[in-house]
């Protein structure tokens, strides 16, 4: 069994290709608790900076990683919440960057970029996919649920600063939710706030695994496409992506490994057993396994029964 405790993946991204996650954070420690996150509520809030773990572990697991084989595309800080909260993400990106070629992206809410220190840290890496799921202080509120120090106001502000300041690739990802931020007066505040922002690139999603609360719905794909249209955007589904990989050789450890960090449906699954080789009756016996560990949640959604970890 594999003694990473920091690093999962490769995991196919539809927007980075082969994932090398990196993970500097512990479990559902955030300071937004969004109705729609794949992960479930938030159970750590917080929006204090801590060295969560300490630097040197990680950098020591990527550099045995490194001694592998299997190939990458990007590595991505990202996690069980938001990266932004390790308060040495700066030296983190740069012990990264030393050691490989590949790009090194982080994925964040943006919720610190109000912060200057967080800015600069941030900078260093080569690649910044922020999210922006309302344009309001109401809309913020209602899906992205962040602590109550946190105003949408200076959250917005940090963005466009940070757009302003930034020489890498800035990504943005607008995940739609139906009925809550996907009107087409919704749509078109999103691209007047857009316009005071410098960003490369914007992502249109919209819920494709359980969200963390049950009144959440996908947008329809029509919704998506007038998004597409009147943002100038990429629908993510029309992306593809790869297929998972786990260095642990225990098939159901290493189904565990991807789901805590990457919730898995049955199909997933499934797809990703049969390329290591696993015969049908065996993949169904450990699908039924995971439904009845009581440290595993299955979720039906969208007609797809997937897998997180409580």
């Amino acid at each position: 069994m594999s003694t990473y405790r920091y690093l999962f993946g490769p995991v196919p991204s539809r927007r980075l290709g082969e994932s090398l996650g990196v993970s500097p954070i512990p479990d559902h420690t955030c300071n937004y608790s969004c109705v729609y996150c794949q992960l479930g509520r938030t159970t750590h809030m917080t929006n204090t900076r801590q060295e969560f773990y300490p630097l040197e572990e990680i950098v020591a697991e990527f550099d045995a990683y490194l001694k592998g084989s299997t190939p990458f595309d990007v590595v991505t800080l990202v996690g069980e919440g938001e990266p932004a909260l390790y308060s040495r993400l700066g030296e983190l990106i740069d012990a990264l960057k030393a050691r490989t070629d590949k790009p090194v992206a982080v994925i964040t809410n943006g919720a610190l970029l109000g912060d200057a220190q967080m800015r600069r840290e941030l900078a260093r890496a080569d690649i910044v996919l922020p999210s922006l799921d309302a344009v309001t202080e109401e809309g913020f509120k209602a899906i992205d649920r962040p602590m109550g120090s946190i105003s949408f106001a200076a959250m917005s502000e940090g963005l466009k600063t940070f757009s302003r300041e930034y020489e890498g690739q800035l990504w943005m990802e607008i995940m739609l939710v139906a009925g809550m931020n996907d009107s087409e007066a919704d749509l078109y505040a999103f691209r007047d706030f857009l316009k005071e922002v410098d960003y490369d690139r914007i992502y249109i999603n919209t819920p494709v695994r359980p969200p963390a609360e049950g009144f959440v719905h996908t947008s329809s794909p029509e919704t998506i496409a007038r998004a597409v249209e009147i943002l100038g955007g990429i629908s993510i589904d029309q992306l593809t992506s790869g297929s998972f990989f786990s260095e642990i050789s225990d098939p159901y450890e290493a189904v565990l490994s991807i789901a805590r960090r990457h919730p898995m449906n049955a199909f997933e699954v499934d797809g990703f057993l049969e390329s290591r080789g696993m015969p049908l009756p065996e993949r169904q016996a450990l699908l039924e396994r995971l439904g009845a560990d009581p440290a595993v949640e299955m979720v039906t959604y969208k007609g797809l029964v997937s897998y997180r970890i409580r």
